[in-house]
């Protein structure tokens, strides 16, 4: 039963990097264009602004699974800095200092970085072109 279940794994995984990187570029979105929502826009100047950059390139390029590594590894160390900075001042936990979705998407983005692309990403299909396998 373990075997029947683990063979859709990469399909499960696939669907958490699209998911998240596309909600991850919403907050991104909704940051620099003030849409989805009634929230107005920040800065680009500012260190928000630069979160925004962060949260919808680097959202889009997970969910596009385009240099996947590299953008997974800027969101996650993007909310690890904006736990500490915004968060963790207001007290040590994150159910009491409403820092649990910082934390999520930090552990997430690491577990993608780790991870790799996988498959249904364009960093799969560009990798397939290459007439030499990089390891």
């Amino acid at each position: 039963m373990n075997d029947t279940i683990s063979r859709y794994s990469p399909y499960v995984f696939a669907l958490l990097r699209i998911v998240v990187g596309l909600l991850f570029a919403m907050h991104g979105s909704q940051k620099l264009l003030g849409s989805p929502g009634d929230k107005p826009a920040v800065a680009l100047a500012g260190l928000m602004g630069v979160a925004g950059i962060i949260e919808l390139v680097g959202g889009l390029l997970v969910a596009l699974g385009l240099l996947t590594r590299i953008a997974a590894f800027l969101c996650s160390g993007t909310m690890a800095v904006a736990y500490f900075m915004a968060h963790a001042p207001n007290g040590a936990l994150p159910i009491i200092n409403e820092g649990e979705l910082a934390v999520l998407y930090c552990f997430v983005f690491l577990y993608i970085w780790a991870h790799g692309p996988g498959i249904w990403s364009l960093d799969s299909m560009l990798r397939r072109d290459d007439p030499v396998p990089v390891r």
